[in-house]
């Protein structure tokens, strides 16, 4: 699979979310600014209600921000108003996304499960299937492209999640909480792998995290409290 085009990666400028109106109305972002370039992990950690959630929905295209400006790759999908037509082509092209849990179709095997996506965006069943196979390979779990989801470990459910992510070579993929149910050694692994995909394939990847093992691996974090952002350095450790 081929590097994307992406020069960009995600910028986040001066992006506000309230909920409500009036008296009841709610900042949950009061103003955030991100950068994240092509080929970089970054961390995206903070307390429960400092405006991740809402962040990461932003940004995912799920809700709709108050104000500001997001670019992804080359485009500018929000300026004070969504800039793309159709939200769920977007979230599908662009977007890759990789939850705490691997959320795999139970009834498809490992490659069907990763083919998927592409061709629900019209690619053929051959390079659809193609993609996924290569994938599979870089994340070393081609030899279970034929198994179903419930015969994997839980390490392999989650690289599987991660070669879903990036079938449709998105520039962004956003990371949710990926290795809460991981051990450290799996944690970590899946951290590694997050690293060498987002080099090789100049993916711009934000990963939310309360997990402790694995917050020193990253070489920029970014604080979100009271709904502002606070970029910091991280130790960059290596993962092994």
């Amino acid at each position: 699979m081929e590097p994307s085009t992406n020069t960009q990666g995600i910028l986040i400028e001066a992006v506000r979310k309230v909920y409500g109106e009036g008296d009841t109305a709610v900042e949950a972002l009061k103003e955030v600014n991100m950068q994240v370039m092509p080929g970089e992990v970054v961390g995206l950690i903070g307390p429960s209600g400092s405006g991740k959630s809402t962040l990461l929905k932003s940004l995912g295209a799920v809700i709709e921000p108050s104000a500001g400006r997001m670019t992804l790759g080359n485009q500018v999908i929000y300026d004070n108003g969504w800039k793309i037509k159709d939200l769920r082509a977007l979230r599908r092209d662009k977007i890759g996304f990789v939850f705490q849990a691997p959320y795999l179709i139970p009834f498809l095997d490992v490659t069907d499960n990763v083919a998927l996506l592409p061709m629900l965006a019209g690619k053929s069943n051959k390079e659809s299937r193609q993609r996924a196979l290569e994938l599979l390979e870089a994340l070393d779990v081609a030899h279970r492209a034929k198994a179903m989801p419930s015969e994997l470990s839980g390490g392999e459910q989650q690289r599987v999640a991660i070669a879903r992510a990036l079938v449709n070579r998105p520039p962004v993929i956003l990371a949710d909480e990926p290795t809460a149910p991981l051990d450290s050694q799996r944690a970590l692994a899946v951290i590694r792998i997050l690293n060498q995909m987002a080099e090789q394939y100049q993916t711009a990847i934000i990963v939310v995290t309360h997990d402790e093992k694995i917050i020193p691996t990253f070489k920029r974090i970014y604080h979100i409290r009271d709904g502002r952002t606070h970029e910091e350095a991280g130790e960059g450790r290596p993962f092994d």
